[in-house]
């Protein structure tokens, strides 16, 4: 027998397959492809206090071995979040993480007493957003920022925590062990990495705001070294985020010492990448003779 479950925080995941933040919206149209239901978990598109329109311009770049993106957080609210589109997927029969963005402490704060009240299984805090009483420098990139966000959040929040790390950190192990320390229950890691694109023959920057985020199969070298270091330094649950595109990604990440991965980029290319990914899980282990995920993870 095989059993994939995972505990996280005390929350159950029947696989370690989780729909990554922005990738997966909130559900609805990937449930045209296979039932939601089959997925570990769902972290939601990221949320923000108020609605936001999002940027403007280019928004998908293709790249070689990946995908820039920059959206700009384009979201409904909260509010409307709660009101629209938390039914239906509090009626899926998977874990639901609501992921939450802000620009300021208390925009965070704010949000979490929100989604208390709600039947939200856990909280993903995204840090890599731009802190404006700072300067505009992300709460992910110094230890001490992220620790009083984290900090403050974990005052007010009663749902499990998990917080998702930026790889622009100065150094993610020492940013990892600072939300640990704040309260955070379990990691994600990590974000898109900051990078730039070039149109030669407009002679400017492919996006409005220069730069953009860069995911897919070209980060997942670094992603999976750094949920490897973070993953021996840390006592709490790890969750792999970068670059997974098959079952074997997915393995690889386990190993390496996560109890969970997101996929993202890999649902924009194939609808029904997740549900593929959770089949070949299976496969594997039973092909391998294993019968839990505990029994290979961590072991490099």
């Amino acid at each position: 027998m095989i059993d994939t479950k995972v505990n996280i925080a005390g929350v159950e995941f029947k696989n370690p397959v989780i729909a990554a933040s922005g990738t997966f919206g909130f559900g609805r149209e990937f449930s045209e492809y296979f039932p939601i239901s089959k997925l570990g978990g769902l972290s939601t598109k990221g949320l923000t206090l108020r609605q936001r329109e999002g940027n403007k311009g280019v928004r998908i770049h293709e790249t070689t071995g990946g995908i820039m993106n920059s959206i700009g957080l384009q979201n409904p609210g909260i509010d409307a979040f709660i009101e629209e589109e938390l039914p239906f997927l509090n009626s899926q029969d998977t874990v639901i993480i609501a992921n939450v963005s802000g620009n300021t402490i208390e925009e965070y704060v704010i949000s979490v007493e929100k989604l208390n009240q709600t039947e939200i299984d856990m909280i993903e805090l995204n840090i890599s957003c731009p802190n404006v009483k700072e300067g505009g420098i992300s709460f992910g990139t110094k230890a001490e920022i992220a620790n009083n966000v984290v900090t403050q959040v974990r005052k007010v929040c009663k749902k499990p925590l998990m917080v998702k790390l930026s790889p622009s950190a100065e150094n993610i192990v020492e940013m990892a062990e600072s939300c640990v320390e704040a309260g955070a229950d379990a990691l994600s890691l990590v974000n898109t990495f900051p990078a730039l694109a070039i149109d030669i023959s407009k002679k400017k920057a492919i996006f409005d705001n220069i730069t953009a985020g860069l995911s897919g199969p070209c980060i997942k070298p670094i992603a999976l070294r750094m949920v490897y270091e973070v993953s021996k330094a840390v006592d709490v649950p790890v969750i792999g985020i970068g670059g997974i595109m098959d079952y074997r990604d997915v393995i690889e990440y386990i190993m390496a010492g996560a109890w969970a991965v997101q996929v993202g980029t890999a649902n924009f290319i194939n609808p029904n990448a997740c549900a593929e990914i959770i089949e070949g899980i299976e496969e594997y282990l039973q092909k391998e003779g294993i019968s839990t995920l505990e029994e290979i993870r961590g072991i490099i």
